[in-house]
């Protein structure tokens, strides 16, 4: 039996921007009597569920669903469309975006990789972990490539660790602009069912994501969403793969069965979760979550702390990365906040690791946990000392007051 050392009494508040809370509704699911993964019950699953996922990515092409976390199917998006030695345009918007880069250079492919210069003069933090995608920059860069010698250009919508998403229809929109036949690759595996995302509409080849976000999943479910372009690509792409191949699971998911072995109880926690987000409809499932982003922004600025996102335009309606104060370790301060108040917060990632930390605000959530997260937050900036320049609690209740759900009480 494993037992924990910290047992405090009532809920944890799990206010990181991923694994997110899990519903009830799908606890139950996963705790169903596991079938037959080659019988008939198992391929009406397996059809509900690559239908499902095909509305919540906009797609009428193929989701492959792999047993495997958000990094599997970043490395299958990769393998599936290029051959080694193949130039790769990557655009660095934060921790993912660069954890991304690394993967393609050690799969044998060689990236480039795109960057906002400078440094923010109020932070210290570099501007490119402030600010999305500058599909400017990606254009005039195809522009320089005429001989077509970069073969995909891949970027994050949702940045996990700075809270800023880029407009992916934009890049799509300079990529044509540039004449160029690079493919699209975009990580939304902290965007998907939390932030409005068009895979078809806006012309992505291939679509990365993962199920511990707002999927509300535990983590072991992973997706690519597929063009027509992408999957004629796949045909000719050289870098080796075999489990993580999309011809044969392609092939076999017309049937509703995969070439192995799939993680059966997951994919009934995906059906009742899509049931959930497709009954409520995805614009209302986007409006919440940008409705709660607004309100954490609110407490934030009340307590006259920068916001990591420095476009309002471009601010992620997932989770809200907050800048501490020169001097103050963001680490020490969450692990204060989780020691006093039972609250677990995002911790800052590569370049701005201890200089901020992270609200996540998606998936099963309602105003009252938000509220209670952020009176732990303002709890725990008061006994660090941090100077605060008014209530992030009472702000937030005056947004959630005056700005009300239009549909009542809220669930995920």
């Amino acid at each position: 039996m494993i037992t924990l050392d910290h047992h405090p009494s009532g809920r944890h508040f799990l206010q990181i921007p991923g694994p997110s809370p899990v519903p009830d509704r799908l606890l139950r699911a996963l705790s169903l009597p596991t079938i037959d993964h080659r019988g008939p019950e198992f391929a009406a699953l397996g059809k509900r569920v690559l239908s499902g996922m095909q509305q919540v990515f906009g797609t009428q092409h193929p989701v492959v669903i792999y047993p495997a976390s958000g990094t599997g199917a970043w490395e299958a998006a990769l393998v599936n469309t290029l051959s080694p030695g193949d130039a790769v345009l990557m655009y660095e918007t934060g921790h993912f975006a660069s954890l991304w880069q690394k993967m393609a250079r050690r799969l044998g492919l060689v990236p480039e990789f795109l960057a906002r210069p400078g440094t923010c003069a109020a932070t210290g933090l570099p501007l490119s972990w402030r600010h999305g995608v500058d599909a400017a920059l990606i254009g005039e860069r195809l522009r320089a490539d005429p001989g077509h010698r970069i073969k995909a250009v891949c970027v994050v919508h949702n940045e996990t660790s700075t809270g800023v998403t880029s407009d992916i229809a934009a890049v799509r929109a300079a990529i044509d602009a540039a004449g160029h036949p690079a493919l699209l690759m975009v990580d939304t595996i902290s965007g998907l069912a939390s932030a409005d995302y068009r895979h078809d509409e806006w012309g992505v080849d291939v679509s990365v994501s993962g199920s511990q976000k707002g999927l509300m999943l535990p983590p072991g479910i992973s997706f690519n969403a597929l063009s027509p372009k992408a999957l004629e690509a796949s045909r000719h792409a050289g870098c080796a793969k075999a489990f993580w191949a999309w011809d044969e699971i392609v092939e076999m998911n017309r049937t509703g069965y995969w070439p192995y072995t799939p993680n059966t109880n997951l994919l009934y926690a995906l059906s009742e979760s899509l049931d959930l987000l497709l009954t409520q409809g995805l614009p209302a499932v986007f409006a919440r979550h940008q409705r709660w982003a607004a309100g954490v922004r609110a407490a934030v600025q009340a307590w006259g702390l920068p916001i990591q996102c420095a476009d309002p335009a471009v601010c992620s309606p997932v989770l809200t990365g907050v800048v501490t104060p020169a001097g103050v370790d963001a680490d020490a301060l969450r692990a204060l906040i989780h020691r006093r108040f039972d609250l677990s917060l995002g911790t800052g990632l590569g370049k701005v690791k201890g200089r901020m930390f992270r609200i996540g605000h998606l998936g099963d959530c309602n105003d009252l946990t938000l509220m209670a997260a952020l009176s732990g937050v303002e709890m725990g900036l008061r006994l660090a000392g941090v100077p605060l320049a008014g209530s992030g609690v009472q702000a937030a209740m005056d947004h959630f007051a005056g700005h009300p759900a239009p549909d009542g009480p809220a669930a995920g």
